[in-house]
């Protein structure tokens, strides 16, 4: 009998990549959607008729309640947030209720339900905010922003869980993952977007943050494949998942342009009102534990 897995998130980055792994490997996947009046399902249309998507909110657990009990998964992989950190400074309440209370609605569905279940979830290297890279599984924490204070919470909420219920839940602590699917808010896509558009002779110039804060940055295909290792894993444990180098915005910006064969000089400015409240100068991943214990590796690289 094949599994089945429930992803929240799933018309998101991350979520339609995993979806699309699953799917590879033989697995039942539904997916939770909010009710609106025009969800937005671009990034998952190529897979819609392969899944099955059910109604639900981080805000009712009620609703994951039903969801869990309709699908009756193996595996619950929690990747739905407010994951946009900027505007967690601007939404920190609602940040709050789903990033953070969200995660507990569905680990007490979960409990509630069937405590069996394997659940997954979306830990995030901003709740290292300002300690010194490398950042490991060992590393203290120290957010710098809503979203990471939201995320930690939903972190221990997992580890909680997991000792006081004998749950196998577990957190993937994944540093800064991109590809195509990306939102244009994100600072990867802002660029690559940015950079496309002034070759085309569309946009002028682009203002952006902070050039000199330095993250590591992968493939999110890569990262999906992380989440589902670790829930086929004999043990629940939290892994951080990085490809162990560190690039400047500076060095994005720089790389991006000269691939449509632009000098960024010509075209970047530093807008002080994109900085952030409290920076996060330096993410810098060691990901050994992952690759010692469950053989995960990044394949795609920076450039």
């Amino acid at each position: 009998m094949p599994k089945s897995a429930f992803i929240t998130g799933i018309t998101g980055q991350d979520g339609s990549y995993l979806a699309e792994l699953l799917l590879s490997k033989g697995y039942k996947v539904f997916g939770l959607v909010r009710r609106s009046s025009n969800t937005n399902l671009e990034r998952i249309s190529h897979i819609e008729r392969d899944i099955t998507l059910l109604q639900g909110d981080l805000l009712d657990q009620n609703s994951l309640a039903n969801a869990i009990r309709h699908s009756q998964p193996d595996e619950i992989y929690n990747l739905a947030a407010q994951s946009f950190v900027a505007t967690s400074w601007s939404q920190p309440e609602l940040t709050g209720q789903f990033t953070a209370l969200g995660v507990t609605r569905i680990l007490e569905a979960i409990k509630t339900e069937n405590p069996k279940i394997r659940f997954y979830q979306a830990s995030s290297s901003e709740m290292f905010g300002s300690t010194p890279p490398p950042q490991s599984e060992r590393t203290p924490f120290h957010p710098r922003s809503p979203y990471g204070v939201s995320k930690l919470y939903g972190h221990y909420a997992t580890i909680n869980y997991r000792e006081s219920y004998d749950m196998f839940a577990c957190s993937g602590i994944l540093f800064n993952h991109e590809s195509p699917r990306r939102g244009l808010e994100f600072v990867t896509r802002k660029v690559s977007n940015a950079a496309a558009q002034i070759k085309l002779g569309l946009l002028d110039k682009m203002k952006i943050g902070n050039l000199e804060a330095k993250r590591d940055w992968g493939f999110a295909g890569d990262y999906v494949r992380a989440m589902w290792m670790m829930l086929q894993a004999d043990q629940p444990y939290d892994y951080v998942i990085a490809t162990g180098i560190s690039k400047s915005v500076r060095e994005l910006v720089e790389l991006a342009f000269k691939a449509v064969g632009l000098n960024y000089h010509d075209y970047v400015s530093v807008d002080p009102s994109l900085l952030r409240p409290a920076e996060v100068d330096y993410l810098c991943g060691d990901a050994s534990y992952a690759e010692k214990h469950l053989g995960w590796k990044p394949a795609v690289s920076f450039e």
